[in-house]
């Protein structure tokens, strides 16, 4: 419950950030060309889209000619002008003549400034957001090196394409590249064609049209590295939350944890198999579930058995932590803006290739867009400003 909770505060309060300040882009154009500004409100005080349904605000006050707002409908917000149609009013309203102080009074180019108002906001919002992600966090990242130092993890759709678990990627399209996040970015381009070793050998494998409608449908990952891991953190017994409590609902502990599996552990072997790399641990447990196995593990240099039973999705209940070394650049202030001038306009480059690949019908709208309730899972059930921000 306190998961739920926790994704839909960060969902409402990223929204409540986006549309206050992209409204406030339309008021303040709106105020600088002298328009009359009758409501801002965050979040509606109706239920929308009917602006004459449940009207009633949380909070209002009335400061000159602006009512200033917030709704109790927590999926938007709105700045209504004098003169101009939106969800909040009708052309009923407008059939007087036009007055020196509403929207439909002033030229056209004071009228487009006003309805660019709020996307530029957005985009001054999107740089000063990664210009600070930047400066604070630095640029933290897996270098080609260290992506092929083991290879790459190839899950059912990079099996699918022609990639196998080991492979090393050499070339993306034909260039060299930098870090891991260009590997997974290059299936927005026209065409991905990615050269690789095997066994000695160079290989390129190209990745189909249609390939992102199959991404979309599947849940197995595409390619990643192969990580290297030890036990993060085993899952302890919970709390039966309210709701659990009143549907008389309990929490059994899991099986890492009944069989004495510790924070920190590193695993040797299962069933007498190898543990080398965390996505092949995951596919031999896979196939273990519902049976009983035999976890060796290493303890302060001790090696140790455990014998526990895999629950019927695969898993035993632990967090894993990758050993795999990132690469780390901090930034000065000046250095972090340009950074982060670079990053904004790169969302918005790539959302218009996801968008091309719609039009021309290489991957489906309704698998390539998400809607609130697929937005509010991205946040996670665990605060984490890193996260928040970059969404």
């Amino acid at each position: 419950m306190e998961g739920i909770l926790i994704k839909l505060g960060q969902f409402i309060f990223g929204l409540s950030i986006l549309v206050s300040l992209h409204e406030f882009g339309h008021y303040i154009t709106a105020k600088w060309c002298k328009m009359r500004v009758d409501r801002f409100y965050l979040f509606f005080d109706f239920l929308f889209p009917v602006p004459t349904l449940l009207n009633f605000a949380l909070f209002k006050e009335k400061i000159g000619e602006t009512e200033y707002g917030i709704g109790w409908f927590p999926l938007g917000g709105y700045v209504s002008i004098a003169g101009m149609i939106d969800e909040t009013q009708d052309a009923s309203k407008l059939s007087a003549e036009p007055q020196p102080w509403e929207f439909r009074g002033k030229p056209a180019w004071q009228r487009l400034i006003v309805m660019l108002g709020g996307v530029i906001v957005n985009v001054i919002l999107g740089i000063l957001i990664f210009w600070g992600l930047a400066f604070v966090y630095g640029n933290n990242y897996i270098s080609k090196t260290e992506l092929n130092k083991n290879g790459i993890y190839a899950g059912e759709l990079g099996r699918k394409v022609g990639f196998q678990t080991g492979d090393k990627i050499l070339l993306i399209n034909g260039k060299d590249f930098r870090d891991y996040s260009n590997v997974s970015e290059a299936i927005l381009e026209d065409k991905a064609v990615y050269t690789i070793e095997r066994a000695g050998k160079q290989l390129e494998i190209v990745i189909p049209d249609n390939f992102l409608n199959e991404l979309a449908d599947n849940k197995s990952q595409f390619i990643q590295p192969l990580y290297k891991f030890k036990i993060g953190k085993v899952t302890t017994p919970q709390e039966p939350s309210f709701l659990d409590k009143l549907l008389g609902k309990t929490i059994a502990p899991k099986p890492a944890y009944l069989a004495g599996l510790q924070d920190g552990d590193e695993l040797v072997s299962l069933n007498g198999k190898p543990v080398l790399y965390f996505q092949l641990f995951q596919e031999d447990l896979l196939k273990q579930a519902d049976k009983n196995i035999q976890l060796a593990i290493r303890r302060q240099g001790k090696i140790d058995t455990l014998q526990m039973k895999v629950l019927p999705d695969g898993t035993i209940g632990f967090a894993s932590e990758f050993l795999i070394a990132k690469a780390h650049e901090d930034y000065t202030l000046a250095q972090a803006f340009s950074v982060g001038v670079v990053d904004a306009f790169d969302v918005v480059w790539k959302n218009i290739q996801g968008f091309k690949k719609i039009f021309q019908g290489k991957v489906s709208a309704s698998k390539a867009l998400s809607g609130p309730f697929e937005i509010d899972d991205m946040y996670g059930e665990h605060w984490s400003w890193f996260n928040f921000w970059n969404l």
